[in-house]
């Protein structure tokens, strides 16, 4: 069994309280019988929707085919943060990739959060977008770099948009004894990530691209055209555009080898009696544990919390209880709060934490790999790769340049050793080191 059918009911979305706050466009059809396209793109996330959407507006003829539904993967159960530059600090890509890199580098990552806000208004996307995320500190030692990251941003790159915040400040916006200050980025935000999939599904759909889902891809041949054959269908391209993350099992050995898939774990709190005790303002937080605790509030005044951590292709029997221990250790006062909703969710990282762009043959591009960082690079992965088919590979050739090793072993050993690793990081988080 691999992990699209690991743990979800086949054609549904998780039990989330986004699935249950948002309308689904569709159904769109099974793929079925022999079908021809320009481009053909696998993975209805936010990177396929995104590059569906926009070979559509260059003109191509586009076929996206989904396994399950659009939105079904990380895009659709996500935390909803749109983050600023990539998921490393810029001293770090100086570091690795050199200055001009680097720089280009956080103009993607504002090029990403500024194409979330024109599709969200080109195309009416309802899905209560809101500034603001909060980068928290769990030691103290680490607020002056926090606050030293945020001089850097200003000084070297002209960002001035993070409000660095000491422990008082901290305290009063986030209801937590666990944080000894950090900062609040005024630039980034957070959204409901299901209901933008859903707007990206239908902007594509309305752009003249033809969506299908519940349409598992088992087997693709390479050439001049590709083909690509289902289980009631199959199509041939002039190119094809992977872009299915943390599900590339089986399609393509080098991504996999390249791209693993781990699981993380939501909860929607009951509507609290005093949401503002938790967080004095309409902010997202992220913490600084390796196994990152990252929340905020709904627009119906729940806690929506992400946390805990399992390893290994199943979710945990009760998701709740996962989640609920990190959460209290986070907010005391929640101690026995009900839960509403609680979903799990599989994400693709890489050894570097750095998004993996590739061209494995000349007529078949590959983007995935975001590590948490998705919700604003993916869908503009989508868009570099539309680019790139269109023979406009700038962009692509900067994110082909990002460090992405394979995991030791391949696709074979990757699962036991990030396991171990992961786990080691997780106990040094439980013992505070």
């Amino acid at each position: 069994m691999n992990v699209l059918h690991a743990n979800d009911r086949a054609g549904e979305h998780a039990p989330s309280w986004y699935a249950a706050t948002a309308t689904p466009p569709g159904p769109y059809p099974a793929l079925k019988g022999a079908h021809r396209a320009d481009v053909c793109v696998i993975g209805g996330g936010y990177t396929g929707l995104s590059a569906a959407l926009h070979l559509a507006e260059q003109g191509m003829d586009v076929i996206l085919v989904e396994a399950q539904r659009v939105g079904f993967g990380a895009s659709g159960r996500n935390g909803g943060q749109v983050g600023s530059g990539q998921r490393q600090e810029q001293d770090v890509l100086e570091r690795w990739m050199g200055r001009d890199d680097a720089r280009a580098l956080w103009g993607v990552g504002e090029a990403a959060k500024t194409l979330i806000a024109d599709l969200i208004a080109r195309h009416d996307i309802d899905c209560a977008y809101r500034p603001g995320v909060v980068h928290a500190e769990c030691h103290a030692r680490d607020v002056p770099h926090n606050h030293g990251y945020a001089r850097k941003l200003a000084a070297d790159y002209g960002y001035d948009r993070v409000e660095v915040l000491d422990r008082d400040a901290m305290r009063a916006l986030v209801g937590s004894p666990l944080y000894h200050g950090g900062s609040v980025d005024w630039g980034a935000g957070h959204l409901h990530p299901l209901r933008l999939a859903f707007g990206l599904a239908r902007a594509a759909e309305n752009a003249g691209a033809r969506l299908f889902e519940r349409s598992e891809v088992h087997h693709i041949q390479h050439g001049d055209r590709v083909e690509l054959r289902t289980g009631q269908g199959q199509v041939q391209a002039d190119h094809l555009v992977l872009a299915v993350n943390g599900y590339m099992t089986g399609l393509d050995r080098d991504q996999a080898a390249r791209i693993a898939p781990i699981n993380n774990f939501i909860v929607a709190t009951k509507p609290l009696a005093d949401p503002g005790a938790i967080l004095a303002r309409d902010v997202a937080v992220a913490d600084s544990k390796y196994v990152v605790n990252y929340f905020r509030l709904s627009e119906d005044g729940r806690l929506l919390f992400g946390g805990g951590e399992s390893y290994g292709m199943r979710f945990p029997r009760d998701i709740a209880a996962t989640v609920r221990k990190p959460m209290e250790q986070v907010f005391p006062q929640l101690a026995g709060v009900g839960i509403d909703h609680a979903w799990g969710g599989t994400l693709g990282i890489t050894t570097k934490r750095l998004p993996h762009f590739s061209h494995p043959s000349p007529n078949v591009w590959a983007a995935g790999g975001y590590s948490g960082h998705g919700v604003a690079l993916a869908t503009l992965a989508g868009r570099i790769l539309a680019k790139a088919v269109a023979g406009q590979a700038g962009q692509f050739d900067l994110m082909a340049r990002l460090p992405c090793p394979r995991f030791p072993g391949g696709p074979v050993f990757r699962s036991p050793l990030a396991i171990l690793a992961m786990s080691w990081f997780a106990l040094r988080d439980r013992l505070g080191v």
